[in-house]
């Protein structure tokens, strides 16, 4: 029984496994970096504000957390390199787990967009965690049992009106995880995408009108905008023993956002 306990205590935690998780203070990222560390995982996070970087770790620390991190733009090329080259000194060359978190957003309709506009998004959306992914290969392969996790977005699954860029970014994430999972499993590397609705964060509460919130909660059947650590605790599973089995997949936290259809509800 003791056996069997210790097997089950070693399917549900993260003890001793090694994590990059990009974009690491704030919001969603902040709540997966809570939520790996609490799990046993150390973890080394990036960002490209150095004072907020300094306030999380002084935090992480107060509460026990391993985690350390790197100022880093993840749309510069060389940035990423750099960032990689401290992440395989730091854990020997090895890695267990990939969060690709960081992805930003100006929403617009499409026929207002520009160059700049385009470039912006494939670079911190999409090429940033191609690149990563590419980087960290040889790590996760070191490892013997490697994760990448990328954070989508429901608009990569169904028409979302914010942006026709960030939306197609977000499905070319779950493309990518398909594909490296199919790739990458002889090399013993799982991939999955996580894909949330609106999430309610600090930035996000105060970026969206009162309309538009409750615009989304009216189509969510649980009737709430979610928690950013429901999120998290996703991340989390996926990256854990227990998920073993899941790989390639797109899963959505949305409250029920992408599968309710037309929600009039007749008077009897």
């Amino acid at each position: 029984m003791e056996m069997a306990g210790e097997e089950q205590r070693r399917r549900w935690s993260l003890q001793g496994k090694t994590a990059l998780v990009t974009g690491g203070t704030k919001g969603i990222g902040h709540a997966i970096v809570g939520q790996l560390a609490g799990f046993g995982a150390i973890i080394h996070t990036c960002v490209r504000d150095e004072s907020q970087l300094n306030e999380c770790l002084s935090e992480w620390k107060k509460k026990g957390f391993q985690v350390t991190g790197s100022v880093c733009d993840v749309s510069s090329w060389t940035e990423r390199e750099k960032l990689m080259k401290t992440v395989s000194s730091i854990f020997d060359a090895k890695l267990s787990i990939l969060i690709n978190n960081v992805g930003a957003v100006r929403v617009m309709p499409t026929t207002k967009h520009t160059e700049d506009d385009f470039s912006f998004h494939i670079s911190t959306n999409l090429e940033s965690a191609f690149h990563f992914s590419q980087l960290a290969h040889p790590l996760l392969k070191a490892s013997g049992c490697g994760n990448i996790v990328f954070l989508s977005s429901v608009a990569g699954v169904v028409s979302f009106a914010c942006s026709s860029i960030y939306c197609a970014t977000k499905g070319a994430l779950n493309q990518l995880a398909r594909n490296l999972a199919c790739e990458w499993a002889s090399d013993g590397i799982r991939a999955n995408a996580v894909a949330p609705a609106v999430i309610a964060t600090p930035l996000i509460e105060a970026a969206l009108d009162d309309e538009f919130k409750k615009e989304m909660i009216s189509r969510e059947p649980l009737g709430r905008l979610g928690r950013p650590e429901e999120v998290a605790s996703l991340v989390a599973f996926l990256c854990m023993p227990a998920a073993s089995y899941i790989t390639g997949q797109t899963i959505c936290v949305d409250g029920g956002f992408t599968v309710n259809g037309f929600s009039y509800q007749p008077q009897v």
